[in-house]
């Protein structure tokens, strides 16, 4: 069957832009799909990545510098449709965006983009 494709594009504090891209697909199994982060770090500093949902933050894991890191959501982050947002904290700075509130869904990759500083 053919599933369906959202692109969203939101802009984060500090000029970090964040890319939502989901495939939905029907008639998958019983399965929960897997939410994935994507970061496309074209810093020069390591940024340690955290998903933030209500007053909740969570380390998700470490974005080397000028590389592209996928990273897992925790499972039980995202329940069906679930606001987020990303936090990148550069290793070695002062200085921490987070984007704006995003709407992600079980399945969705998720792809923030740091620009060189």
């Amino acid at each position: 069957m053919r599933g369906r494709m959202r692109t969203v594009a939101v802009v984060l504090t500090m000029a970090t832009s964040v890319l939502v891209e989901s495939c939905a697909k029907r008639g998958s199994g019983p399965a929960r799909p897997v939410t994935t982060l994507v970061v496309d770090n074209q810093s020069s500093y390591e940024m340690t990545i955290y998903v933030l949902r209500s007053a909740e933050r969570v380390r998700i894991g470490t974005a080397r510098a000028i590389m592209e890191t996928r990273l897992r959501l925790p499972r039980g982050m995202v329940f069906g449709a679930t606001t987020l947002r990303f936090q990148a904290d550069p290793i070695g700075s002062r200085h921490a965006p987070i984007s704006s509130e995003i709407l992600v869904q079980e399945g969705d990759e998720v792809r923030l983009r740091i620009p060189p500083h």
